[in-house]
């Protein structure tokens, strides 16, 4: 049957859906999964499943394994029946629930995003940078696992009826829920920080400033400079009649460091004000 080839061919690509975040138990767990139902698809497709089995017992359990992956630390180890859910999906998308099980994703994924815009509102500016990253790096380390396991779906349903990708739709509602919320006030925050070096920590300032441009490069206009601080080649190439203002830029960049502390040429990093 089709739906069994198409199971030997994710089983053969393998997936990724670990419960220790870990990439190598990832595939190993999810080949598992795959030769499961490979064994017992049949018996999936025999076994009809109406709208309300499916809103009172596969998508409640999707919905909780769903909300566990979302809500993990990424160092968390948490105890999630891959298989279970796998089994589920799949046996969703055989009888004819992909866009009821899209749909609810969609919708559980964007209520717990809401919240989390919600909670960085209330941060307090000096801390919204790194409660920012905090929110993007746990929901990305959330997809790593959220989508292979629905990969059936994304196959047959997102790919093949609606032109698009999973991964893709997900970050888009980052970006529209969370991101897009917060980046008028995250750009200032982040400029002010990189005037005064190390006062947010350089990693957590490369990651959101990456993450941004990422989830929405038309950013990039609203702050140049910042962004071309940390993507290569974002900026058109240099023409020899701008040189007296790189120039320029680069001697209050050199002012700009001395005046916090920081003598030109000491590669020690030593501040200027501990040799006194």
């Amino acid at each position: 049957m089709e739906e069994l080839q198409e199971i030997q061919e994710l089983q053969q690509g393998g997936v990724c859906v670990d419960s220790d975040s870990s990439s190598e138990s990832c595939e190993s767990d999810a080949s598992a999964a795959a030769a499961l139902l490979l064994n017992s698809g049949s018996k999936f497709l025999l076994n009809a499943m109406s709208a309300e089995e499916y809103r009172t017992v596969y998508w409640p359990k999707l919905e909780r394994a769903v909300e566990l992956l979302l809500t993990q630390s990424p160092m968390e180890h948490i105890s999630i029946s891959y298989e279970q859910i796998y089994s589920h999906v799949y046996k969703c998308v055989c009888q004819q629930h992909s866009e009821l099980l899209y749909n609810d994703l969609m919708w559980k994924i964007t209520s717990h995003l809401e919240q989390v815009s919600a909670e960085l509102q209330a941060s307090p500016p000096e801390h919204l940078i790194e409660n920012f990253n905090l929110a993007l790096t746990r929901y990305t380390a959330a997809l790593h696992c959220i989508v292979p396991v629905f990969i059936y779906m994304n196959k047959f349903y997102i790919e093949a009826k609606l032109n698009r990708d999973l991964r893709d739709d997900l970050m888009k509602l980052f970006s529209d829920h969370v991101a897009e919320k917060h980046v008028a006030t995250l750009l200032p925050l982040l400029k002010k920080a990189h005037s005064m070096p190390f006062q947010v920590n350089p990693s957590t300032m490369e990651s959101v400033v990456k993450g941004l441009y990422s989830l929405r490069p038309d950013w990039v206009p609203l702050a140049p400079a910042l962004f071309s601080r940390f993507i290569p080649q974002i900026n058109p190439p240099a023409l020899e009649s701008q040189l007296p203002f790189y120039a320029a830029q680069d001697q209050k960049l050199q002012m700009e460091l001395s005046q916090n502390g920081f003598s030109r040429g000491d590669q020690s990093r030593k501040r200027a004000s501990e040799e006194s």
